[in-house]
């Protein structure tokens, strides 16, 4: 009876080691979540979920008036938790030194909310509750194309709203000499007009801020016309185009960015 008892004991407090080793286990992250290797967490703090996009947009806070600015590129957003008595502004301060220590240039900080903080072109945002927060980091880098527009998409277009952006006509850099890669899209444009007899078009040039106002606007023209003549060239009466150019002065994107140039730089299809 005693070895029983003995056993029995043993057991008891096996079991209660147990309980006790589950409890003091700290809360796990989130499944297949970690930090960023940028910057790290509040110490005990734990990941309850996070995000990441090959490509998406957020909008960064830049003043206190509530301007933001849209960052686009690859994509990481974590939601913290804290442990037991964290402030907000404990973790407001802490981030705001970690990030100066990291070599971001702080764009703006709204104690102890809020920090929108940059290097190079790497952006991040801090959402701070003190009991939680948010981190969000978006390294800019322009979108990898992998949609390419075809005759009847161009068409679809063009008979919806009446323009359609065209991307993938390539000039030599400062002039209208049109490239060989652009060869195709231009196929498309042709196609979509032998397709669609009907349709005449303002091919209409578009530049980014780089250089002059009046030397983008005679080379936005130039490539413009630099289209038509391939297109004519190619099959499509010249009474069916006609060539516009536009300069600078109709920018889609922030010419801030190498990407919002890019953007800049197009040529538009127009529905006479």
């Amino acid at each position: 009876m005693r070895v029983i008892a003995r056993i029995l004991l043993l057991c008891s407090f096996a079991f209660l080691a147990t309980i006790v080793s589950a409890q003091d286990e700290p809360p796990q992250d989130a499944e297949g979540c970690k930090d960023s290797p940028l910057i790290g967490r509040m110490a005990g703090g734990t990941i309850h979920s996070c995000d990441y996009k090959e490509f998406e947009q957020a909008q960064m806070p830049i003043d206190k008036d509530g301007n933001q600015k849209t960052i686009e590129g690859e994509f990481h957003s974590w939601d913290y938790g804290t442990r037991d008595g964290v402030s907000e502004i404990q973790v407001f301060r802490n981030f705001e030194a970690a990030l100066k220590q990291g070599g971001f240039t702080i764009v703006f900080e709204d104690s102890p909310g809020t920090i929108t903080a940059r290097k190079g072109n790497t952006w991040y945002m801090l959402d701070n509750r003190g009991s939680f927060y948010y981190q969000t980091i978006v390294t800019e880098k322009a979108m990898t194309q992998e949609v390419t527009a075809d005759a009847s998409s161009l068409a679809d277009e063009l008979n919806k709203s009446g323009h359609v952006a065209v991307y993938g006509i390539h000039f030599d850099t400062g002039k209208a000499t049109i490239q060989a890669d652009s060869e195709s899209i231009l196929g498309e444009i042709v196609k979509m007009m032998q397709q669609n007899p009907d349709i005449k078009l303002s091919v209409e040039g578009h530049t980014d801020n780089v250089g002059t106002a009046a030397s983008n606007q005679a080379l936005s023209e130039k490539r413009a016309q630099a289209v038509v003549a391939w297109l004519t060239s190619h099959g499509i009466n010249a009474s069916r185009l006609k060539s516009k150019g536009w300069g600078q002065t109709k920018p889609v994107a922030d010419n801030s960015s190498d990407d919002g140039k890019a953007k800049n730089r197009r040529v538009e299809l127009v529905k006479m």
